[in-house]
């Protein structure tokens, strides 16, 4: 009934669909393997996508050659960079989508991806032969079989939903939780653990009072995710709108907490420390007096509303009780009840860098399984392990993106070398060289890389090179060009700028930090005529170039340092216990992980700069 496929890939979310789409684009005949074919690519959360360091990540996939960013893009309904007060390593798109849209959209796009099959059931288990996996096994007793698998199982493994003192097995309300996969990994020598995430009431749109909040708009002049033409930005937007708990809805909801799932012992995972539920708010910040909650649209045509904030495992009575004292929900009515679930994960250390198993070959684990929470983080790893598998299987060279090349990077290297034990959430403050992690240029950091892999069109990396050329013009020509006193004083003292005393280099003024591009544009129509020319895109990159030369550079300066390090190689066999000086901790530590490099080595936790100085000096030897 089935051919032996080159991948097969268990579980249609983010981290799914990125995996399968990138295996067969590269040419792999891939099955993708889902318990609903009605549910791929759900949003289980908040319809939006991106965020701080989350929109950069969202921007490296589409780099690279993978579909999160046009997906995005042709089912947002409102757009905005968010962080544009700061520097602008702290940019970050973010869309706000139509729920069904986003779902619809990934769906059609799979369906007209060439290599790509389906099969609706649940995956009970993966075969293995002489430690290297064969297929899958599913619940009717099918074994399909594969050169390799991509495991992406999200929140189904064994499970739990929790309302209140109420509690049922499902990986998301109204769906079963996925059984046999665990235990069967247990089995073969994995470590398992469990993790516990949330999600809030929906409620209906028509029964808020939207006078009572304050309107968020998208952008005046919205961007999009996707480097690529294939989408554009938006003409019209979704507002969004924003309010506020207050002492009386706190009050309601710590009447549940005796009831909590998470207070009173029956919740055993580990919540994420970035997105507490409501009750957790409350309770570890009990000196506010109010919590911000974002009232989002589902989408263009639906009144369904995702009230941001109000994660809670509660009873439902509490649940709503309490979010009818928010301003504008008086009259709220309920579609759904907000819920916890707690589901199974497998610490990431025990991975390689391609996001392979080190147990079993050819089997592959992407999303939460390992341990993340987020869309684009789970897209992210799909991706790769999508590319690793195909790459494996057809013995080619593993794709490993460095800390210093993408925040994609910089979350697989914090999953292998320091584990995580509660669901691990990407921000700027994780990456040192995010000054060069940009969401501006990761198609200049990425995809010539998405181009060799066969991911990324020819006409992709034709624009890209393009937008290079024209900001390396840019640059040049600011140098060369010469403004005189008389042209600029008068418009530089108007926005409090010091005037020049002779003439300067356009540059130089553009160093300045109250100083931007549109201002160059007003100081003279020859300017204004000769900026006009270049896209926005080109302009900002070129500003932020002139802008932060100098800490680019340092950045650049570390990067190489520390490339020094990935340069010297640890084999695979290397026996620690043979190094007297190193600590036992760091003994234990190396041995488990088998970092590759002394970069590696150096960012393992537990590993002290004198166990690297002393590894180094022994390796050198």
């Amino acid at each position: 009934m089935f051919p032996e496929y080159d991948v097969i890939v268990v579980g249609a979310g983010h981290a799914g669909c990125e995996a399968a789409h990138a295996a067969a684009k590269m040419g792999s005949k891939v099955l993708l393997a889902t318990m609903n074919m009605n549910t791929i690519a759900q949003m289980s959360c908040n319809p939006a996508m991106g965020g701080v360091a989350k929109g950069q990540i969202v921007r490296e996939i589409d780099a690279l050659g993978g579909m999160s960013g046009i997906i995005s893009d042709k089912s947002m309904i409102q757009f905005r960079m968010l962080n544009k007060s700061k520097g602008p390593a702290m940019w970050s798109p973010r869309t706000q989508n139509d729920r069904m849209r986003f779902a619809e959209e990934w769906r059609l796009t799979l369906e007209n991806t060439p290599n790509v099959d389906f099969w609706q059931e649940m995956v009970t288990g993966v075969t293995v032969q002489s430690n290297k996996v064969t297929g899958i096994t599913t619940g009717m007793g099918i074994n399909i079989k594969a050169k390799a698998v991509v495991l992406t199982n999200g929140t189904f493994l064994n499970g739990i939903i929790h309302i209140g003192e109420k509690q049922f097995g499902g990986g998301r309300t109204g769906e079963h939780a996925a059984k046999g996969i665990t235990e069967q990994l247990i089995s073969l020598g994995f470590e398992a653990g469990r993790m516990k995430t949330g999600t809030p009431p929906r409620v209906d749109g028509r029964s808020l009072d939207y006078s009572k909040m304050e309107e968020q708009r998208g952008d005046e002049n919205p961007e999009k995710f996707s480097y690529s033409s294939l989408t554009k930005p938006l003409e019209n937007q979704k507002s969004c709108f924003i309010t506020y708990t207050n002492n009386d809805v706190h009050e309601i909801l710590q009447t549940g907490f005796d009831k909590s799932p998470m207070f009173n012992g029956r919740i055993q995972g580990v919540g994420p420390r970035y997105c507490p539920s409501i009750e957790d708010k409350i309770n570890r910040f009990a000196e506010r007096d109010r919590h911000q909650i974002f009232v989002e649209p589902e989408g263009w045509n639906t009144v369904e509303i995702y009230v941001n904030g109000f994660s809670t495992s509660l009873p439902e009575d509490v649940q709503y009780k309490a979010m009818r004292q928010i301003a504008g929900f008086e009259n709220a009515k309920m579609f759904r009840p907000g819920y916890a679930i707690e589901y199974d994960y497998f610490p990431p250390t025990q991975l390689n860098l391609t996001l392979e198993t080190k147990l079993i070959d050819n089997l592959y684990f992407a999303g939460q399984i390992n341990g993340t929470t987020g869309y684009e983080e789970a897209a992210c790893q799909g991706l790769m392990a999508g590319i690793n598998a195909h790459n494996k299987i057809n013995d080619t060279e593993p794709f490993i993106l460095k800390r210093s090349e993408a925040y994609i990077g910089v979350l697989i290297d914090d999953l292998i070398n320091k584990g995580t034990k509660e669901p691990y959430r990407m921000f700027t403050s994780r990456a040192e060289f995010r000054i060069l992690l940009r969401q501006d240029n990761a198609d200049i950091r990425l995809t010539e890389k998405g181009h060799a892999l066969g991911l990324a069109t020819d006409t992709r990396l034709k624009d890209m090179l393009d937008k290079k050329k024209e900001v390396s013009k840019l640059l040049n020509d600011l140098q060369q060009k010469r403004i005189e006193p008389e042209d600029a004083n008068e418009n530089l003292t108007s926005i409090k700028s010091s005037p020049i005393k002779q003439r300067i280099p356009v540059i130089g003024l553009l160093k300045r930090p109250e100083l931007n591009i549109q201002h160059l544009k007003s100081l003279n129509s020859d300017l204004n005529t000769y900026l006009s020319k270049y896209h926005q895109h080109v302009l900002e990159q070129a500003e932020i170039l002139i802008k932060y030369d100098n800490y680019i550079d340092k950045e650049k300066q570390l990067a190489d340092k520390m490339e020094q390090l990935e340069d010297k190689k640890i084999r695979k066999d290397f026996d620690y216990d043979q190094i007297k000086a190193l600590s036992s901790e760091a003994k234990e530590k190396l041995k488990t992980i088998k970092p590759q490099t002394i970069g590696q080595a150096s960012r393992i936790s537990g590993v002290s700069p004198a166990d690297v100085s002393v590894l180094m000096v022994y390796l050198s030897k």
